[in-house]
């Protein structure tokens, strides 16, 4: 019977344990997306609260897909200096790492940068993202490549593809902002087609030994989105070019809050992980690991999720806010739930580029005694 803290393959390397640190924007990182110390020593306290796997932050890979002023950047070579001291905080403390590369698209938050996504999409705040042309995709499956190849100089374990919560390819899935007429919108196949080139580019640059992943929603959650059914017809077409592991995530900014990827409130440990429906399915059709985020803070959940087969790693992100030494806790007999309370106070310092914090906890330590 697969245990969590048993040894276990990703691609080709083995993680210490099946827990896996979905990526967060921390906001730590310098203006020009570099690296801060603040974020190595995050990693570091991960590594060493025993998460098997970090997946490192949500770093942009061309400037256009900065999302927030303090976001990692790996799309330039001078960053990859600091890069390698996040990976050796990582290493040194016994955890595997993993880059996750991403592109903002129309949800690109900088107010100096240019919009941009699979077609014209006019946000709330009334900013408003332009086509990307046929050449500009190429570039972009480039920048993606060129990433990688980063990330592998910085000595990053593997990478991880975000396509999940409507940013630049979750978009491209999406038909509610994928409207296009051309090979790359309209039919499923069209609208994935940008996934199978940047997995193809990438798996080019870094080899076979080395892990791909994939950050996928289950479901968009909106009227004309991106739906399940579609989500496992793509890890389909991803698992016969040769991904290595699924992540699996839900919801986007526009989606109602209790059906995002970051839910209020704590639910009862029956109804605590989001995606139970979606990674069931996903388990009945497609052979490849599956790596599941959203909602998981009970130990005996995440142990049935992995005996039942129903996930073969479990992620969590915003309990290892709260607790850094989560896992450690819990490999040491302490079995109690995670003290995360699910109020989303620390995405507001990360946004604010003051670094990701649990702004519940540091109120708790300041009430008087």
């Amino acid at each position: 019977m697969p245990g969590l803290f048993q040894e276990v393959s990703i691609g080709g390397i083995t993680a210490p344990n099946r827990f896996v640190r979905s990526a967060t924007f921390e906001g730590m990182a310098a203006p020009d997306g570099t690296c801060k110390e603040e974020l190595v020593e995050l990693t570091a306290e991960l590594a060493r609260g025993e998460v098997g796997t970090i997946i490192a932050s949500h770093a942009f890979v061309e400037p256009r897909g900065r999302v927030r002023r303090s976001q990692l950047g790996i799309h330039r070579d001078d960053l990859v200096p600091g890069l390698a001291t996040m990976v050796a905080a990582a290493r040194d403390n016994g955890a595997r790492i993993i880059a996750q590369l991403a592109h903002g698209g129309c949800m690109a938050n900088d107010p100096d940068g240019e919009l941009v996504g699979p077609s014209v999409f006019s946000r709330a705040d009334e900013r408003m993202s332009r086509e990307l042309s046929k050449a500009e995709i190429g570039q972009i499956v480039d920048d993606f490549r060129a990433a990688a190849i980063r990330a592998m100089n910085a000595g990053f374990d593997g990478v991880q593809i975000h396509s999940a919560h409507a940013y630049l390819l979750s978009e491209f899935l999406s038909p509610f902002f994928n409207k296009r007429a051309d090979e790359y919108g309209g039919s499923l196949r069209n609208r994935a087609r940008i996934h199978l080139e940047v997995y193809e580019a990438i798996r080019k640059a870094v080899g076979d030994d080395v892990p791909v992943l994939i950050k996928m929603n289950s479901n968009d959650f909106v009227d004309g989105g991106f739906a399940q059914n579609e989500m496992i017809e793509v890890s389909k077409m991803l698992a016969r070019e040769g991904i290595d592991a699924v992540e699996m995530s839900g919801g986007t900014p526009l989606s109602p809050p209790n059906r995002g990827f970051s839910r209020p409130g704590v639910q009862d440990p029956a109804e605590e992980v989001y995606y139970l429906d979606a990674a069931k399915q996903f388990k009945d059709n497609v052979d490849v690991p599956l790596v599941l985020v959203g909602g998981i803070r009970t130990y005996a959940v995440a142990e049935s999720l992995v005996e039942q087969g129903v996930a073969d790693f479990i992620a969590l992100s915003r309990p290892l806010v709260r607790e850094p030494h989560l896992v450690r806790r819990w490999h040491e007999g302490d079995l109690a739930s995670s003290t995360c309370i699910h109020c989303n106070q620390c995405f507001a310092p990360a946004r604010a580029g003051e670094g990701i914090y649990c702004v519940a906890a540091q109120r708790e330590q300041q009430k008087p005694g």
